[in-house]
Parts: structure tokens; sequence; C-alpha cells
């Protein structure tokens, strides 16, 4: 790691520390965003604003939907878009499918569609935000407010891309884990008010210790999850047996967890749309049903955000890794798994392995997500203290695809300087 940071800041690698500057600036104007509160809207009101079961959008936000600013909705509305369009791309609209078949050009149709329809709902949620956020409005009143939040989102997404492009990462997660970030040192002090507030308790104190304890065995966790992985040898018919049992062996490495925490980021999105409703119908009976059931802090929104996890890993695994192209590869390079014959049988032996692994990595990812909740749960601390382990699990992730990301950057350069030199 220390290796790859000098590398970083040597003069031969300026482009790269332009990018590294170029996704700070981005970020820090994303945190500006975060500040400025949307035009017409009475900031004194603000303070008083309980967000309840809307605290896990706020915390992804960096506080932006407690502020009421103009980046109020984030990103919220293009991951539920996103969602929306890969489950309808299971054969479920044969036009996506199609799409979905047709490599570069249509993976670039269905960003487009998904794009379209994220500004679409995230129009909606405005308006259902600035109906239920804001009292005593008009009609007109409501839709210039949700406007600008729809305003704000795209501006938001358009950021992500740019740092996607000129900076390092990618972008969209790279906005969600800022946000998380900037939450944090609020997190930690309410977590150590709650639990030794001015009395210094040697209880609270206990307490506190094991509170930060499990925050670092989620970092330990989800870093050994995202790092396990199965290899499965292949062998090529052009190489010949000698070489193989002489070290030179070639394998397809599967990882332990291949959706890494876009399970966790869209299993929270969906656990938040209940909450939205919520807000917008203003139904007191039905806010209470919500609150009691449907949240990720109640026992029965615990297990259905759990249980999300395990869907989310399972589809968006298969979504990666497709066990038919990846055999259909393997035989159209003269590849093929010792002892499995090519085709279906391939087919069939992959994907055992790949539920079998998901099985364990998502057991292991519910797991790391759970421990904070439950934690929250035993001890009564705030909804933000308890949704924040959740967040923490989402920037670990992001950070170490980051980084490898990075990684690669530079052993790309050193090769490509290492043959210019030939």
């Amino acid at each position: 790691m220390f290796a790859t940071i000098k590398q970083i800041f040597n003069r031969k690698n300026r482009d790269l520390q332009k990018r590294i500057l170029f996704t700070f600036a981005a970020l820090f104007i994303f945190k500006l965003g975060t500040a400025i509160v949307v035009p017409g809207i009475d900031q004194a009101s603000l303070g008083t604003k309980n967000m309840g079961f809307l605290e896990l959008l706020d915390i992804m936000g960096g506080g932006a939907l407690s502020n009421f600013s103009i980046f109020a909705l984030g990103v919220s509305p293009y991951i539920t878009a996103s969602i929306i369009i890969q489950l309808l791309e299971m054969d479920i609209v044969p036009y996506l499918s199609e799409l979905r078949k047709q490599g570069g050009t249509g993976r670039a149709k269905l960003n487009q569609i998904t794009r379209i329809t994220g500004i679409v709902l995230a129009f909606i949620q405005g308006y259902l935000f600035s109906f239920t956020y804001v009292g005593g409005g008009t009609v007109m009143d409501y839709l210039q407010f949700s406007l600008v939040l729809t305003a704000g989102t795209c501006f938001v997404l358009w950021l992500g891309d740019q740092i996607t492009s000129k900076g390092i990462g990618n972008g969209i997660s790279i906005i969600i884990m800022a946000g998380i970030i900037s939450s944090m040192p609020n997190m930690f002090k309410t977590a150590f008010t709650g639990f030794i507030g001015d009395s210094g308790n040697i209880t609270g104190i206990i307490m506190f210790i094991i509170y930060v304890i499990i925050y670092l065995a989620i970092i330990i966790g989800i870093i050994y999850e995202q790092s396990a992985e199965r290899r499965i040898t292949v062998q090529y018919s052009t190489k010949t047996v000698s070489s193989v049992y002489g070290g030179n062996q070639n394998y397809v490495p599967f990882k332990l967890n291949s959706a890494g925490v876009i399970p966790v980021i869209f299993a929270s999105a969906l656990i938040s749309i209940p909450g939205v409703i919520a807000s917008f119908l203003n139904n007191q009976a039905f806010t209470n049903f919500v609150s009691k059931w449907l949240t990720m802090t109640s026992v029965t929104g615990f297990i259905l955000y759990i249980i999300l996890i395990f869907a989310f890993s399972y589809f968006y695994t298969f979504m990666q890794i497709r066990p038919s192209d990846m055999a259909e590869n393997l035989q159209k390079n003269g590849g093929y798994i010792p002892g499995i014959r090519p085709g279906e049988e391939t087919v069939d032996y992959i994907t055992t392995v790949l539920k079998r692994l998901t099985v364990v990595g998502a057991t292991a990812l519910a797991v790391i997500a759970a421990l904070p909740i439950i934690f929250g749960m035993l001890t009564n601390l705030p909804s933000s203290v308890t949704l924040g382990g959740t967040g923490l699990l989402i920037v670990v992730g992001v950070s170490l695809e980051t980084y490898k990301q990075l990684e690669s950057q530079l052993v790309s350069r050193t090769y490509k300087k290492g043959r210019h030199r030939l």
C-alpha cells in the first residue's frame, strides 16, 4: 500500500495526480451543494425537522436531505432506476433484453434509458418530498421545488460521470462514499454522547469501546471478503501437460462476493421506499405501520433488509458473471476445466460454484451489515448511528474497489513504459 502511495506521488505520474485532484475538486463541489438550501425554503424550520425513516437517505447524501439542499435527492433516483431497468432486462421486456446482448452499443443505450428513468423518478420523488417537507405551499411552489431538486440530481449524475472519465473510480459510488464520510464525524459524536454523555460512567465508556471495535471488525471483515476468491484451474489445448504441472497453470478467479457492496446499496435504497411513500401520504396510521414494521431498525424491516441483501447478491453476481458466456468464451479459446466436459457440463459446473460461493459471500455480507444494527437495537442508539454501520460498509467496499483500480492503472503505466523502452 505504501509503495502504491509512493508511486502516485512520483513525478512521472503527473496525469494520475491530476485525476486525483480533479476527483477531490468534484467532491468539494458536491459537498458545497449539500449546504445550499433550495430557494424559497424557510431555513429556520429545517432544524426542527425529524428525518425518521428517511435517515438512511440523509446519511448517503451527506446531510443534504435534512438541509433540503439542491442535492437533497442525491443519486438515489438513479439507483432506483438501475434496479428497475436491471430487473426488466431479465427477459421481462424483450427490447431491453436485446440491448443487453448487443455489447457496448447496447450498454450505452441501456445507460441512457436508466438516466432518463432516473430523472423522471427524481421529479416524482422531488415533488413528494416538497409536498411533505414544506408546509403551506402552493402547487406551483411544489413544482418549482421539484424542478430544482431534479436539476440537482442531474448535476450530481453529471458530476459522477466527470469523476469516472477524468478522475478515479466509479463516480456515482465515490459520491455516495463522500456523502457517508461527511456524516461520520457527527455519527461518532452522537454515539459518544449517547453512551457516555456528561457523566463519564465506566459502563458507557466500555460500551463505546465495544462500538468502536465493532466498526473495526466491519472494516476487517469487508476487506477479507472483498479479497477472498476461489480459483478454478483452466487448461488450454495449445499447452502441454508438462507446462501446466511445471507451475504455469492458468485459472479463473471467482470472488467470494462478486457483487461487492452493490447488494447493500440496492437493499438500502429499496428499504427506504416505504418511508418516502409514507412521508408523501402524511397518514399517521401508515406512517406508524412503516415505522414499526418496515424500517431497518425494526425486527421485520431488519429481516427484510437481510433477505434483500441475499437476493441482490445472487441477482448481481449472475448479472456480472454469466456461466453460459464464460463457458462459450473458454470453448472458443480452446480452454476447458480439467475433468469437466465443454458445453452444458461446464455451464452447470460454473453455476454450481457461483451459487455456493454466493451463499458464503452473501452470508458474510449480511453478518457484517447486521452487526451495527443489532448493536443499535440492544443499546437503543439513535437511528443515525445504527444506519451509519451500513454506511461504513459501503465506504470500505468502494474504497477497496477504487484502490484496486488505482493500483491497476499504476501497473498498466509501468508495463507500457517498460514496453516503450524495449
